[in-house]
């Protein structure tokens, strides 16, 4: 794949090493004019046509200097004309949400600072949602819930989405699933907004054109009593990703692109891409991959070019929510015409999207052509340890794994439907399929796939023989109690020293991530692990889509 990374064409490439945003001077070629604070809009960008290719950097008084999407989202929350990455600032939250694993714990430290009488800052910008640990009879997980219902009944909290009978899921209208999924769905990811929820996977939200991400319980019970939180404005990487992706390529391989070491000089930890000559760019270039698990930390990560405007809401959502697995504040997606439909019958809140100048200052900018991708996966026991699913087609598995906010989507579900009627043969391993939420599971049960002359992906699921859809949950994406559905429980058997090797459409793979410490997860899009599911080996989907 052509790649190079290049530096902004409106503005001159800044290395955090050689300039600290922190330490702005007026005697820095990039000072930042100081306006007279007397009256702010809180509307301090206008909203332009998502398609617009030249746009003028925001002004407000005589400041002129370029904001990206993330500076601009927090220069609105805090009600400031001008932010540069490092400024630390109160930020106006706009939703908070949380759910019955760290919703007890924020509770607990909200009562504990504000007064066990306390009443919540806006009780219509609080959504709390049950998912994780729901379909167990773990005592302590079912407790949790009880917490939670106790204190939305006592705060009167707008959006409760409880679940009462574990039993049978459908006879809870209230009940959702996912959080990440759910909160898309429910209306409540908007452009240019702030959402902050209780889970590392709230990044997700950013596919919306929105700050999205996770905080921990104490900074969520300051939150809740306040609406407000101190944040400091993270620097922003540009991912320009160009080119039309193949039939058997989806958002997940996107973000899981692997490292192949370019001839002549070898890079060292830490070394830019921008600072590599280009004519010892490698075939593949990667994002996490190349960047790391670490190599994104406190940094917003925005996605950008063609390829990413064919993508529908839900790969978006995918791509969006990898990004803490680079250590990434934050994702985004600019806003456009498939994110307003998307949102056209979910909220009637008004939202104003943002966009980045073209003056705007990027720590570095990395350029991909998609179009020579190939399938991936990340091997044990990392998201950035990197290979093509073709590599890895001698590793025998016992399980495949579809579902969780990652890949447990209605598109998820289609797209393993898809490999499995093209194929027309049968799974070889016991294959779960755990949907995100209520509606994905009923998309499953009655969207007919493309394709199939009217099939639903449960009666192709049926007949690939794979395991009946689970009630909607986080599953055993986390592990979880040891009744949870499809967990890792135990090695291949009691004879064998062994452990069980999956191939997981979930966001991690570390040692425990899905209940067993020596499990061997394999992560992969949804085509790769039906395909996985179809060979009981590490099968690129190629083999069957094309």
């Amino acid at each position: 794949m052509a790649s190079s990374a290049i530096a902004p064409t409106s503005a001159p490439f800044i290395n955090k090493k050689e300039l600290g945003f922190s330490a702005l001077s007026s005697s820095s070629p990039f000072s930042i004019q100081r306006c007279k604070r007397t009256t702010v809009s809180k509307k301090i960008c206008s909203v332009m046509a998502p398609q617009q290719s030249e746009r003028k950097p925001a002004t407000t008084g005589s400041v002129k200097t370029g904001m990206t999407m993330t500076e601009k989202i927090l220069a609105r929350a805090s009600e400031k004309p001008q932010l540069s990455p490092g400024e630390n600032v109160w930020v106006n939250v706009d939703i908070l949400m949380t759910h019955d694993v760290c919703g007890p714990g924020s509770i607990g430290i909200f009562k504990k600072e504000f007064g066990q009488d306390a009443k919540v800052w806006d009780r219509e910008k609080i959504v709390i949602i049950p998912d994780h640990y729901i379909f167990t009879s773990d005592e302590r997980a079912n407790r949790n819930v009880d917490i939670l219902r106790d204190f939305c009944t006592e705060q009167n909290i707008k959006y409760f989405y409880d679940i009462k009978d574990l039993s049978n899921f459908k006879a809870n209208p209230d009940y959702k699933g996912v959080c990440h999924v759910a909160l898309a769905q429910e209306g409540h990811c908007r452009p240019g907004e702030v959402l902050l929820g209780t889970d590392s996977h709230t990044c997700t939200a950013g596919a919306f054109g929105q700050f999205a991400t996770g905080i921990g319980n104490t900074d969520a019970g300051f939150v809740l009593g306040t609406g407000k939180l101190l944040l400091k404005v993270p620097p922003t990487l540009r991912f320009i990703m160009d080119g039309e992706m193949s039939d058997y390529i989806m958002a997940k391989d996107l973000i899981l692109q692997p490292l192949k070491q370019p001839p002549g000089p070898h890079l060292t930890s830490g070394t830019s891409w921008a600072r590599v000559p280009l004519g010892y760019l490698p075939q593949f270039v990667p994002i996490i991959g190349e960047i790391s698990v670490a190599g994104a930390t406190y940094k917003a990560m925005e996605f950008v070019g063609t390829t990413v405007e064919s993508l529908n809401m839900e790969e978006r959502m995918t791509l969006c929510n990898m990004v803490v697995e680079a250590g990434g504040k934050n994702g985004l997606v600019p806003a456009d015409t498939t994110t307003y439909k998307y949102l056209e019958d979910k909220t009637s809140v008004p939202y104003e999207p943002v966009y980045s100048d073209a003056q705007a200052r990027y720590l570095s900018e990395y350029r991909f052509d998609i179009s020579k991708l190939e399938p991936l996966v990340a091997k044990p026991h990392s998201p950035d340890n990197r290979a093509l699913a073709r590599e890895c087609k001698d590793v025998k598995i016992d399980r495949v794994y579809i579902g969780s906010c990652t890949g447990g989507k209605t598109e998820d579900f289609m797209a393993a439907a898809k490999l499995f009627l093209a194929s027309g043969k049968k799974v070889k391993v016991p294959t779960f399929l755990v949907p995100a939420t209520q509606k994905v599971w009923l998309d499953i049960y009655t969207l007919p796939v493309p394709g199939s002359g009217g099939k639903t992906c449960s009666q192709i699921f049926e007949e690939a023989g794979c395991d009946t859809p689970a009630s909607p949950s986080c599953g055993a994406c986390l592990g979880g109690p040891k009744d949870t559905y499809a967990r890792m429980n135990e090695p291949k058997a009691s004879y064998l020293l062994a452990p069980q090797v999956c191939v997981s459409t979930t966001n991690r793979n570390f040692p425990g991530r899905m209940g067993h410490k020596e499990g061997q997860i394999y992560l992969a899009s949804p085509y790769t692990a039906a395909a996985s599911a179809l060979t009981g080996y590490v099968t690129d989907p190629r083999e069957f889509l094309q």
